[in-house]
């Protein structure tokens, strides 16, 4: 074939050879550019019989990027009759390999380019655009995934009531109280606590699928990560980051940048983490080459002596609330607002109470913050920083868990042997009141709940036993 010319996006690609391999030499081979694709056809005694396209953008991909792995398959169009056409790297020449399958046997095309290509091209600004693309787009489908899950979630608990429930399972695999828990994206849900163990449980069998025995000290918070990993903190003033499947776990990274106990942590909107700690500080990760690593730090430099720090949540896309308890109980107990871009404490909240556990905040809608504290509950406006309804209970014990069942209604525990469920008036937080309690045996403080899906709840506590209602 006589030397051709294409142009891709804004340059032109000086073919200088197109050789068709194939085992019977029965097919004549053209390629031109068809709008944004490059049109492959194969002629048998000039009567076209295949065809497929390859859209300009997976070229430039492919010319983009020097450094990219060998084996990398790209992305392709599909031929009229359904075979695929992959690009394929070759590291000797510069040469683009299209293969393919017809009539079971593979065949190429080696296109051979002109090596005084202009490398000087926006190719690597265009693919770096399209990941971006890629990935906003993916984060959509992502978010999307999300509210669907939560739509049925919460259509699940519409006929809710907790005097009604028993606990249908009571999972004895830890020796210690029970912190924490979450649900992972798969269904499974995890367990930690004060035998330093973290349980992931099958959501079927309801026995254990993964038993982490790696910190030293007393579990207070396990999340699961955008990136499907686990990330828990504990009293050994470490963060650990693990990969898991279903069957078995792998230490990826172990953070050790504060020096007390860690009480907390949380993955912000943007995937950085937060986390806070007995040491007075939150600290603020990023991630660089799949390894997080302390992108700043903020200290609370106040002269009380502090008994607790935490929990923490994120109330808006830059801003990140926590709790700090003073060992002068009866009095400066505070929530702090922090602005991530400012790095600073931009308001404080005085004279509240939040449990020390991981589920005792809960935004209930975008600008109202739910906390559970000592013989009270109440809701913060994040927007205006004021306390915009707060109830006394009749007991003055610790509540120490809330979660949200649907879109108005929650469950809460504590100290108060019992499981409480209210409805949220969001026209008049007065009009908020109880609708359901469960009394619960004296060994039964509460200490977290998780929803699984399908009506269910776990609770967690004081009696070391892991229930599922």
């Amino acid at each position: 074939m006589e030397e051709d010319e294409l142009k891709i996006g804004e340059t032109n690609l000086n073919i200088k050879e197109i050789q068709l391999f194939e085992e019977d030499n029965k097919y004549n081979c053209q390629i031109q550019i068809i709008k944004d694709y490059l049109n492959i056809s194969l002629y048998n005694n000039n009567i076209r019989k295949y065809q497929g396209n390859i859209h300009i953008s997976n070229i430039q991909y492919y010319l983009g990027i020097y450094n990219f792995n060998i084996t990398e398959i790209f992305d392709v169009i599909y031929a009229l009759d359904n075979n695929k056409f992959n690009i394929i790297k070759d590291i000797n020449k510069y040469i683009l390999k299209i293969e393919f399958m017809i009539l079971n046997k593979k065949r190429y095309i080696n296109i051979e380019l002109d090596e005084n290509i202009d490398k000087d091209n926006n190719y690597l600004d265009m693919i770096n655009e399209l990941k971006e693309t890629i990935k906003e787009k993916d984060e959509q489908i992502r978010k999307l995934k999300e509210e669907l899950n939560e739509y049925k979630s919460i259509f699940a608990y519409d006929d809710f009531d907790i005097k009604e429930k028993e606990p249908q399972h009571k999972l004895i695999d830890h020796i210690g109280f029970i912190f924490c828990s979450t649900v992972l994206k798969d269904g499974r849900f995890v367990t930690g606590g004060a035998d330093n163990k973290i349980i992931i449980y099958n959501n079927k069998t309801f026995k254990p699928d993964i038993i982490i025995k790696e910190h030293k000290g007393e579990i207070n918070c396990m999340i699961q990560l955008t990136s499907d990993d686990l990330a828990s903190c504990s009293n050994d003033k470490t963060i650990i980051i693990f990969s898991i499947n279903k069957s078995e776990y792998k230490v990826k990274q172990i953070l050790t940048y504060h020096t007390d106990k860690v009480t907390d942590i949380i993955e912000l909107k943007n995937h950085k983490l937060a986390s806070c700690s007995l040491d007075k500080s939150v600290n603020i990760y990023n991630k660089f080459n799949d390894k997080y690593e302390k992108e700043f730090s903020i200290s609370i430099n106040e002269s009380k002596r502090i008994s607790y720090n935490g929990p923490i949540i994120q109330t808006k896309d830059n801003e990140i609330c926590y709790y700090e308890e003073s060992r002068n109980f009866s009095k400066d107990n505070s929530i702090y607002f922090i602005n991530l871009s400012e790095k600073k404490i931009i308001e404080k909240i005085n004279n509240i109470t939040v449990s020390i556990y991981h589920s005792s905040l809960l935004m209930i809608k975008k600008d109202l913050l739910f906390i559970s504290g000592k013989g009270e509950i109440s809701v913060v406006n994040v927007n205006s920083y004021n306390v915009v309804w707060k109830k006394k209970l009749m007991s003055s014990s610790w509540i120490n868990s809330v979660c949200m069942l649907n879109k108005d209604t929650i469950l809460i525990g504590g100290e108060n042997k019992r499981l409480e469920q209210w409805k949220i008036d969001f026209n008049d937080l007065e009009k908020s009141k109880k609708i359901s309690e469960k009394k619960l045996q004296n060994e039964d403080t509460i200490f977290t709940i998780s929803k699984l899906g399908n009506g269910k709840i776990l609770t967690g506590g004081y009696d070391c036993i892991v229930k599922i209602w």
